[in-house]
């Protein structure tokens, strides 16, 4: 790969992981979108636009090298025993979803009953399990993928079912921000595929709109969980109801 192949693959990651769309980064430095796409395709910098691009992002030239020289080895799942270390500490649990929100340390103690000290004991753990590398001044560059999730019927998604779920529903959800529809419906195999790729979609969308909001103020964003299910499924009310024997699809 040709150096200037990497360092702009290396610019590609930094503003990802700054949170930065080529759309921000356009108006910015005050350039079209177009120009900014067909400026990384071409990979037509020149030394005067690299520079105005970095200052604008926010990048130091030393992380774009790094970057350039190292391509992170990003991570679709923790393993099991590192979400149950997870799960086993709130403070370091909250510290990761923290990070993975992008709030950086000085909002963390604000926000919530930990010193900086804490706060930066759970990050270098987090370091150390290959989450996230934590720079100096305590900036953190997550080292997770964009579709990152947490181990399906693992530790934490078991903690959700069993601790978080029931206060997590018990709203009425017709306030701002809130939302809540239940369908239950007959579908084709096809048709369910189809259902079940929409979904994801959605939820890369949603991964998408947090990463490109990460950039905002800790005070300019709210916490949000969105939660997707599907599943053949018939309430246990209806199910005592089957005829011995008969074919009831669920």
């Amino acid at each position: 790969m040709s150096s200037s192949v990497m360092l702009v693959e290396g610019l590609k990651r930094e503003l990802k992981a700054h949170g930065i769309t080529y759309a921000e980064l356009a108006r910015r430095i005050g350039m079209s979108e177009a120009s900014v796409k067909r400026m990384f395709a071409q990979r037509s910098f020149t030394l005067q636009r690299l520079d105005e691009v970095l200052a604008a992002a926010g990048i130091d030239l030393l992380d774009l090298t790094r970057s350039a020289l190292e391509a992170p080895k990003l991570i679709d799942q923790l393993t099991q025993a590192q979400e149950e270390e997870l799960i086993g500490d709130p403070k370091l649990l909250l510290v990761a979803v923290a990070a993975l929100n992008g709030v950086p340390v000085d909002e963390i103690v604000a926000a919530f009953t930990l010193t900086e000290a804490e706060a930066v004991k759970h990050l270098l753990r987090l370091d150390r399990i290959g989450f996230l590398v934590l720079k100096p001044n305590n900036r953190i560059k997550l080292l997770v993928a964009r579709t990152f999730g947490w181990i399906p019927n693992g530790p934490i998604q078991t903690w959700f079912r069993h601790e978080a779920a029931g206060d997590y529903l018990d709203a009425r959800f017709d306030g701002p921000g809130e939302l809540l529809r239940l369908f239950s419906v007959m579908l084709s195999p096809s048709s369910t595929s189809a259902l079940l790729e929409r979904l994801r979609q959605v939820a890369d969308d949603f991964s998408q709109q947090h990463q490109a909001d990460a950039r905002l103020p800790y005070e300019g964003r709210r916490a949000i969980t969105f939660m997707l299910a599907a599943r053949p499924w018939l309430p246990e009310a209806f199910a005592a109801l089957r005829r011995p024997g008969a074919a009831v699809a669920q």
